[in-house]
């Protein structure tokens, strides 16, 4: 409001509306912050004449504040004054998304060659006779797939609805370690406020398929970490028994007996949770410790590292792998080999309009490749 006055008008007579306001809260501004133990902030003791002020006046009065009628929540005389922020409740964290490379890709397939087999090098006589030894080569193509979120604003709503304040909206990082790694992002009308959402959505179904995305089950999907590594042969499978640190050390000694040297690990919370007590019990380490050398890219801080034998290995929570006793996993991943192909990234396009209404959509072309999975490995079905 551009006037430092809330004035509520009935009929042809001003009401001050900010009197109540002000025998509680004296001077502080309309949605001020007066106690905050987590900002160290605590302004009672500033305000409590004005607050003692208030009280008694309003048990001086005949008139209450469910008087007049039931209204809105019982408050039929008391205006509504709507916190401008909106908190997602059902907010995910994204790291994937932002750590795995993104890799332009040309047609609907994404195509390349491994080599399986090599003829290798010889040890003959002298001027002996000499014979080739061929390669094999493969041919690997994996189908791009099509990822949408579709929103739609009436009219009405456009012009009826307010600026909002998405609280903590934006995600960065893995979620773990000091500060808030959510971020606060304006929404000025409602079409802003529908993309933004519709975005969040997107980013959110991209990491739900990087790690779960089954091709074989739903054909628009690719096939995300857990389908590729399902069958790898240098997955430790625990078959619904307890993990322990040798398990840690098969799984990445089974990477590099196949070539690959593994550098980040996603596990679900509930594993992160079991190999921070692993490395208490076994090595003594104290939880300041975990995180030594545990930067990675993009601002995603890993806040437990392993010390292994092809070197410190940062392992990741992912809110997208189960917590379920038996279902339970962690994936150690090379990331040199492993890459998001994409056709076309994030873009927004309007759609057909819709009676009094704007339609629109977001869109991105992609699929998940790791194109050697015995460089990686993993444990799964943990207890």
């Amino acid at each position: 409001m551009n006037s430092s006055k809330m004035d509520a008008k009935t009929g042809i007579t001003n009401i001050d509306a900010d009197s109540a306001y002000s025998h509680s809260f004296g001077n502080l501004a309309h949605k001020s912050v007066y106690v905050n133990a987590w900002w160290d902030v605590d302004s009672r003791k500033d305000i409590k004449t004005a607050y003692d002020l208030g009280y008694k006046q309003v048990q001086a009065k005949a008139l209450t504040t469910s008087a007049g009628g039931a209204g809105t929540a019982g408050f039929a005389m008391i205006p509504i004054y709507l916190d401008p922020r909106v908190v997602d409740t059902t907010r995910k964290f994204t790291p994937l998304v932002e750590l795995i490379p993104r890799v332009t890709n040309q047609g609907m397939f994404a195509d390349f060659n491994k080599i399986t087999a090599k003829g290798g090098g010889i040890t003959a006589a002298e001027d002996a006779a000499l014979t080739e030894a061929n390669d094999t080569y493969d041919r690997v193509s994996i189908p791009i797939k099509f990822v949408y979120a579709v929103g739609r604003v009436t009219g009405p709503t456009r012009a009826a609805q307010p600026s909002y304040i998405l609280e903590g909206f934006q995600s960065a990082g893995s979620g773990l370690g000091a500060g808030n790694p959510f971020t606060n992002v304006n929404s000025p009308n409602a079409m802003q406020l529908e993309v933004l959402m519709k975005v969040r959505s997107l980013r959110e179904k991209e990491e739900s398929l990087i790690v779960n995305g089954d091709l074989s089950t739903t054909a628009t999907e690719f096939d995300g970490i857990v389908q590729l590594m399902g069958s790898e042969a240098n997955v430790v499978d625990k078959s619904t028994t307890a993990m322990d640190w040798d398990d840690i050390e098969t799984a990445v000694r089974n990477a590099f007996d196949d070539g690959g040297r593994v550098t980040l690990g996603v596990a679900s919370s509930s594993v992160l949770q079991d190999i921070r007590k692993l490395m208490i019990d076994t090595f003594r380490y104290g939880p300041a410790d975990m995180a030594v050398g545990s930067n990675l890219p993009f601002g995603v801080s890993a806040r437990l590292v392993l010390s292994t034998m092809v070197g410190d290995i940062p392992v990741i929570p992912s809110m997208y792998l189960s917590n379920t006793s038996g279902s339970k996993a962690i994936y150690f991943l090379d990331m040199d080999i492993v890459e998001m192909r994409v056709l076309q990234d994030v873009t927004y396009e309007d759609l057909a309009k819709t009676n009094d209404s704007q339609k629109f959509m977001l869109k991105v072309y992609e699929c998940l490749l790791i194109r050697n999975t015995a460089f990686c490995s993993g444990i799964k079905e943990i207890l």
